[in-house]
């Protein structure tokens, strides 16, 4: 971008202005901190940046155009402009009814896509009249027992007039059955199903532990979808890669995006072991990212992922189609930076990181309500969470230029800083015989945990300030803040409608489809057509899980 003698020039002028302008400066006051870091373990940033810190930069290799190889300014050529990101608040509550109730409103609301939440039972693939139940059902999402309980939620919501994004891994097959049953019923062709399914089981081992069979099962499973939905499904994604939950767990950036596209690596290589090709599937494969509170670094971190991305495809796995290449992803406003303390201040942590979500060229949002560190958001803070997301459509001027911040040396520089950083961990990942084998020996969990456990440390020394927790401290009255609430009645409703649904069932079309599904788990058959005829002849989340249980058996660890 500037040759030998321009940067030469550069340099020398960076060099006086140091002797001339700066260290009188410094001399008389200094600066605030001896370092500049992005976050604990981050890229530290220098004082000013120059030309000189690009210098490597080439525009039409590393950067490009929208739309184009190597993707670093956008997957679409003419990303918000031609298109808004799809805006997808986060919501399931209690029953079908009250979700469904939520989702009407959402929509009314301007909301462009939903995005379902599920309680623990269900992401366990336990029924909520399951004793490992008690006391959780309906309590961090939706209770999803039967079919009955999917079309209550999409009652009166068209499947082909909406995308949908449900959180949920180790039973995905099984909710994503349900979704085409209830498509099914409506009379929706199969193609026309947009949406995505989490699925990203690796994950799980990794940060979050809702995991139930062992990973060759698991991984079986996943490739069973990929195949399945490549034919039958095509517009809806079959995997969010999760970098969301590695993050909240307490890695950096670069680490997200590191042990986020190693995961993606597994999963691409067991569906190619499995028999399929890289351009059947690779095309609805999508990413599901965290947006912190440094914007630069958040901003670097997406470029960096979509550049990486697209390398590991064209040269590790050969694709040819574009599509294959192209890293298309999901962003969440990060939960783990809001607090308890003074909840208003998270409205304005939650708008910056969206800010970074949309600078960095997402595809889709959901932006946390300020009481999500407490309970389910409020309608009140839900509503404030969707118009953040349209006042950055609509207000901000954002959205109406592509790429904003390229070029820019800090950004172009950090860009490049976090990508090195993560291919670096990616050797060590393949040195250490993949994603598997790593998460096996603990080594992506130790990594993790190392940086959160340091992060802690600054916080608690108040090295690290949080406002409101550790400075700029208010007294607060318990009685300041609404907080919405699932109530036990809510949980003897649903166990008394999963008794009334199983009354009314025919029972023996059950056992059939559930001996059909233990059949082929036995043997090699793809599953995603047994599940969809057992959720359609009346099984139960827990019975199919149960049923691939007893020949999967259960994972019991705490990391593979």
């Amino acid at each position: 971008m500037f040759d030998a003698d321009e940067l030469e020039e550069i340099r020398d002028a960076k060099q006086q202005w140091d002797e001339e302008t700066l260290s009188p400066t410094l001399e008389r006051f200094g600066e605030r901190k001896e370092s500049f870091d992005t976050d604990t373990g981050g890229q530290t940033l220098e004082r000013l940046y120059t030309p000189d810190d690009i210098a490597d930069l080439d525009y039409l290799d590393d950067l490009g155009f929208p739309g184009e190889e190597p993707y670093t300014r956008g997957a679409y050529s003419t990303m918000h402009r031609g298109r808004l990101w799809t805006m997808r608040q986060y919501a399931g509550m209690g029953t079908a009814a009250e979700t469904n109730e939520r989702f009407q409103y959402l929509l009314d609301q301007g909301q462009t896509g939903l995005s379902m939440a599920f309680d623990l039972p269900t992401q366990m693939g336990h029924d909520s009249d399951h004793a490992m139940s008690t006391g959780e059902v309906g309590k961090s999402g939706v209770a999803i027992d039967t079919l009955d309980d999917f079309e209550r939620v999409f009652q009166g919501i068209p499947l082909d007039e909406v995308s949908t994004s449900m959180t949920i891994n180790a039973p995905a097959s099984i909710l994503l059955a349900m979704y085409i049953a209830v498509g099914d019923k409506q009379g929706v062709d199969r193609e026309k199903l947009r949406g995505t399914i989490q699925n990203d089981i690796l994950k799980e081992y990794i940060a979050r532990n809702l995991h139930i069979y062992p990973p060759e099962s698991s991984m079986r499973l996943i490739t069973d979808i990929f195949e399945f939905c490549a034919e039958e499904t095509p517009n809806f994604n079959t995997i969010s890669i999760s970098g969301y939950h590695i993050r909240e767990a307490g890695a950096t950036a670069a680490q997200e995006i590191a042990f986020t596209l190693a995961d993606g690596i597994a999963y691409v290589e067991a569906a190619v072991e499995a028999g399929l090709d890289v351009d059947d599937f690779a095309p609805q494969l999508s990413f599901f990212f965290a947006a912190h509170n440094n914007i630069l670094e958040e901003v670097a971190k997406f470029r960096a992922a979509r550049r990486l991305w697209y390398q590991i495809m064209d040269e590790r796995f050969d694709a040819d189609n574009p599509a294959s290449k192209q890293l298309k992803f999901h962003t969440q406003t990060a939960g783990s930076t809001l607090t308890a303390q003074q909840i208003e201040n998270n409205i304005v942590r939650v708008a910056y990181q969206a800010l970074a979500a949309v600078l960095g060229g997402t595809q889709s949002l959901h932006t946390n309500g300020k009481d999500e560190a407490l309970s389910i958001p409020t309608e009140e803070s839900v509503r404030t969470a969707l118009r953040t997301q349209q006042i950055l459509a609509h207000e901000s001027g954002v959205a109406d230029t592509i790429d904003p911040l390229a070029g820019s040396y800090t950004i172009e520089a950090l860009t490049a800083e976090v990508e090195e950083e993560a291919k670096e961990m990616i050797d060590a990942i393949d040195n250490r015989g993949g994603m598997v084998k790593a998460i096996e020996e603990g080594w992506v969990q130790q990594q993790i945990q190392d940086v959160a456990f340091e992060r802690q440390q600054e916080i608690e020394s108040g090295e690290r300030i949080i406002v409101g927790v550790n400075e700029f401290e208010i007294e607060e009255k318990d009685d300041d803040v609404r907080l919405e609430e699932v109530s036990e009645e809510e949980e003897r409703r649903q166990k008394e409608q999963l008794q009334e649904f199983k009354d009314e069932r025919d029972s023996e079309a059950v056992e059939e489809s559930l001996n059909t599904l233990e059949d082929g788990a036995k043997g090699d058959a793809n599953l995603m057509p047994l599940i969809i005829d057992a959720v359609k002849a009346g099984a139960t989340v827990g019975e199919i899980s149960d049923t691939l249980r007893d020949v999967f058996g259960e994972y019991h660890g705490g990391g593979i």
